[in-house]
C-alpha cells in the first residue's frame, strides 16, 4: 500500500486484525520492511502476540535528497492518519532508532511506548562522513563504514547515492540535546548488542532519558542483533506493560 506523505509516495505493509492494538515498525538505513522485520520474524512474533502491525518503507533510499530527522519522524505521524491511528507502539532499529527517537520527541502524544534497538548516545552516527565517503566509491577509513557499505552494496536495488544523502541526515548535527532527551516520558526500551561496532554509549543514552530502559544482547554485533530471540522477548515484554 501507499499513502502521500507531504508530497512524497510511500510505501507501506499493514497486517493483522484490526481490533489489534497498532505497533509501528521503522527499518534500519538501506534496508526495508521486508529485509528488516519479516525475515527476521518480528512481524511473525507481534502479530502472534495479537498487535496489528504497520510497517513502514522510509523515504530517502530512492532519491538523492537529504532530509532531516523531523521529516523522517513527521511520516511517522503522517502514517499513523493515514491508518487512522490516534496513538500507536513504535519498534525501531538503528536508523528507524533515531527516527522513532525523534518522534517521542516532536509529537509524544502519537507514540504510547518505544522500542529503540541499534543507536548510540545522542542518537546520531558517529562517523556519518566516512561512512557517505565509502558510500560514494571510497576506501572504508572505519569499521562502521565498511560494515554499511558492504551491506548498502550487498542488495542490487539500492541506490547508493540516495543512502549517502540519507546518512548525511544522521551526521553528528542530527544529535538531539540533552536537554531534550530528558524531557522524554514516552517509556522507552534501548536495546543494544553487546558487541555493536555501529551504535556507541547505548547505556549513556539510557542515562539522559529518564523513562528508559536498557537491554544489551550478549554476543551481539549491529546486525546481528536484529533477529536475536533475546530483542524480540525483551520488545514484547515492554510493549505488553504500555
Amino acid at each position: 500500500m501507499e499513502f502521500d506523505s507531504d508530497g512524497v509516495r510511500l510505501h507501506y505493509d499493514l497486517h493483522g486484525p484490526e481490533s489489534g492494538a497498532p505497533v509501528v515498525l521503522v527499518h534500519g538505513f538501506a534496508s526495508d520492511y521486508q529485509l528488516n522485520w519479516v525475515g527476521t520474524r518480528w512481524q511473525e512474533t507481534l502479530l502472534g502476540a495479537g498487535y496489528r502491525v504497520i510497517g513502514l518503507d522510509c523515504r530517502g533510499h530512492d532519491d538523492p535528497n537529504v532530509y532531516s530527522m523531523a521529516e523522517l519522524a513527521a511520516d511517522v505521524r503522517r502514517l499513523l492518519d493515514e491508518v487512522h491511528a490516534a496513538a500507536a507502539r513504535y519498534v525501531g532499529y538503528s536508523m528507524g532508532a533515531r527516527i522513532g527517537l525523534q518522534a517521542v520527541v516532536d509529537f509524544p502524544d502519537r507514540v504510547r511506548a518505544a522500542v529503540l534497538g541499534g543507536i548510540g548516545a545522542g542518537g546520531a552516527v558517529d562517523d556519518a562522513e566516512p561512512i557517505v565517503r565509502a558510500l560514494r566509491g571510497g576506501e572504508p577509513e572505519t569499521a562502521s563504514a565498511l560494515s554499511f557499505q558492504k551491506f548498502a552494496s550487498a542488495r542490487a536495488i539500492n541506490d547508493l547515492e540516495a543512502l549517502a544523502a540519507c546518512m548525511e541526515g544522521m551526521a553528528p548535527s542530527a544529535v538531539l540535546d540533552p536537554t531534550s532527551l530528558s524531557a522524554i516520558r514516552t517509556p522507552v526500551l534501548l536495546v543494544a548488542g553487546e558487541r555493536d561496532e555501529v551504535a556507541h554509549d547505548t547505556s549513556r543514552l539510557a542515562e539522559l532519558i529518564p523513562s528508559a530502559e536498557l537491554v544489551v544482547i550478549p554476543g551481539r554485533d549491529h546486525l546481528g542483533t536484529v533477529p536475536a530471540r533475546q530483542f524480540k522477548e525483551a520488545a514484547v515484554e515492554f510493549l505488553g506493560r504500555h
